[in-house]
């Protein structure tokens, strides 16, 4: 049985809404399956495309760092990089992130 958490997508407009997520599942998964306007996820998941490009808060713990691969693709993004940068389909949602923001860019393509 998956155990389901919230987490929170705040919109480029400033508006958050906060969806389930399934804890094994990525926050790419949680922002598809909830319809998150701005993350397109044209690959599927794949780290290729940098279309589900999220801005991660310092405030969630025990994120694993970012692989060569998805750094190369953070490189690619439409919007604007920053430290809190990720791939939203590299992100793998557990407890700890139960309550957590993620903020969509305002130009994802």
């Amino acid at each position: 049985m998956s155990k389901n958490i919230k987490i929170n997508f705040e919109l480029p407009d400033g508006s958050v809404k906060e969806v389930d997520a399934v804890i094994g599942q990525s926050v790419m998964q949680s922002a598809i399956f909830n319809n998150i306007e701005g993350i397109d996820a044209e690959c599927g998941g794949s780290c290729m495309c940098a279309t589900c490009h999220v801005y991660v808060s310092d405030a969630i713990n025990d994120i694993e760092p970012a692989a060569e691969d998805e750094l190369e693709m953070l490189d690619e993004t439409a919007a604007e990089r920053t430290n809190g940068s990720r791939l939203s389909c590299q992100l793998v949602v557990t407890s700890d992130m139960d309550g957590a923001l993620f903020k969509v860019p305002e130009c994802q393509s």
